[in-house]
């Protein structure tokens, strides 16, 4: 026969059992949790260092392509590739190769009108459009290849825009790191200074890099501008380095 005072004596033990494990457990989880780093973020002062340069551009990137509507896709589709063909061949014929053009989008879609009066949205033909984007290395050749591709397609030319850079800026990344670097250091000793502290040396470094400088030619300018040639003019592109460093403090 099982008595009240041994089962009540099992119990207790049964619950002095579990909540010894969940003290274990609980002392086990906030013990983990004291050791995660919450943060990446490094000590020090951190600054950020700028280094730039202002380079010619030596290569001309324009966005270019044929634009066709009829009353068919077949009818769009003809007029759009005889037009994209004649503006293909002036490329050619001006210096430029098959491996500096490439393909941005083609797309055919339908032309639509609505019926007021059968409250219902009717095709009414085929819009076609084929661009594509063009390097030009020649600096001095990109004016009259923008003129010859406008001649060679006609009414469907359209000329998106066009942009200027250098093929390649790494050339330039010695220099401007450099500056970028003297940069970062001058604000870190500066913030060192207004702190009354000693800098060390750096702890942690990043950069990153890029260039700008641009211009786009509407399509409202071109059949103006081709009367006496397009007047282009690349300017200048900025390349620029940044730096993220992170400098010890001394004791």
């Amino acid at each position: 026969m099982n008595h009240p005072e041994g089962r009540m004596t099992m119990r207790k033990k049964g619950l002095l059992l579990v909540s010894g494990l969940t003290l274990l457990l609980l002392a086990t989880v906030l013990g983990s949790c004291s050791t995660i780093n919450l943060t990446d973020q490094p000590e020090g002062i951190m600054v950020y260092g700028e280094g730039e340069i202002s380079v010619i551009p030596d290569l001309a990137t324009v966005s270019l392509g044929v634009q066709a509507e009829d009353s068919t896709v077949a009818a769009a589709q003809n007029q759009a590739m005889s037009a994209m063909e004649a503006v293909m061949a002036a490329l050619a014929d001006n210096g430029v190769v098959d491996a500096d053009i490439q393909t941005q989008y083609f797309n055919i879609y339908p032309i639509t009108h609505w019926d007021d009066e059968t409250w219902e949205e009717e095709i009414t033909g085929y819009r076609v459009s084929n661009t594509v984007a063009v390097k030009i290395r020649d600096m001095d050749n990109v004016s009259p290849i923008i003129d010859a591709v406008v001649d060679a397609g006609a009414d469907l030319i359209r000329v998106n825009g066009i942009s200027f850079s250098v093929e390649d800026p790494s050339i330039y990344y010695d220099e401007v790191r450099e500056e970028a670097m003297a940069d970062a250091e001058a604000r870190a000793e500066a913030l060192a200074e207004l702190a009354g502290i000693r800098l060390g040396k750096p702890t942690y470094i990043t950069e990153s890099n890029y260039q700008s400088g641009s211009i786009y030619l509407p399509d409202a300018r071109v059949d103006e501008a081709t009367e006496s040639g397009t007047p282009i003019s690349p300017g200048e592109t900025e390349i620029t380095l940044t730096v993220q460093v992170t400098y010890d403090i001394l004791n």
